[in-house]
């Protein structure tokens, strides 16, 4: 069935499955998870044993594995993070759907989780294929004004060539650039996970857990840009000032 949505909202159920008075469970949830997966369990099996135990729904149990990661993979991420104040004169590679669609999300009121690590994650998914919303030009916008502030010698974005529409977003996001005076460069990628993971030289703005346990320097540039100029974002914190 094709996508018709024109917001990157929230679930109709995510008022009930992440509200306050599900939060002390997920997070016992999330604890118990990261407790498994520091001793050797595989991330898959900890889950389920984890989501039996509290009863959660396929959609907690997404939530808990988005936040979650073991202490030496919290340690390695941390310690490759850059400031905002770091970022001037750098390089900036960034995950064009990774970020975008965390933005669309955070302006439509869809849940934001906020990882172990702190990075800030949404909890659309696009099953191959993107689709313009609502949000995608004013999320542009906004990520325009906060990469503007910092500096960067350059900002290219990778978008998944594979991805249906990624054509149509190049386009996108080469006119806002355009009209407001960006210097972005866009990039249609085969595989731009191996591409952010190889920029030893630069920085890569992700949430990607994959990317982000290659030895790369990030960017919370989602984190950045929601706390700036998104007040009301939903924000969920199941593991991020929780689990430290």
């Amino acid at each position: 069935m094709p996508d018709r949505r024109a917001h990157r909202g929230p679930h109709p159920e995510d008022g009930h499955l992440f509200a306050p008075a599900n939060w002390p469970r997920l997070r016992a949830a999330a604890a118990d998870y990261c407790w498994l997966l520091d001793r050797g369990y595989a991330h898959d099996s900890a889950l389920k044993l984890v989501g039996d135990r509290y009863n959660l729904t396929a959609r907690q149990r997404t939530a808990v594995s988005r936040c979650c990661c073991s202490a030496a993979e919290l340690a390695g991420r941390r310690s490759r993070e850059v400031s905002a104040a770091q970022l001037a004169g750098k390089i900036l590679w960034i995950d064009g759907y990774n970020v975008l669609t965390t933005i669309e999300a955070a302006l439509a009121g869809g849940v934001i989780l906020i990882g172990r690590e702190g990075a800030y994650r949404d909890m659309a998914s696009m099953h191959g294929s993107y689709r313009r919303v609502a949000e995608t030009i004013p999320a542009l916008s906004l990520l325009g004004r906060t990469l503007a502030s910092l500096q960067a010698a350059e900002c290219r974005w990778l978008l998944d060539k594979p991805v249906s529409n990624s054509g149509r977003l190049k386009g996108i996001i080469e006119r806002v650039a355009a009209e407001e005076g960006r210097n972005w460069t866009v990039e249609l990628a085969d595989d731009p996970d191996r591409l952010m993971s190889e920029q030893a030289g630069g920085v890569v703005a992700t949430a990607d857990s994959v990317v982000l346990d290659h030895y790369v320097c990030w960017f919370n540039l989602a984190k950045e840009t929601i706390c700036r100029h998104v007040p009301t974002a939903n924000i969920v914190d199941l593991a991020g000032s929780v689990l430290l």
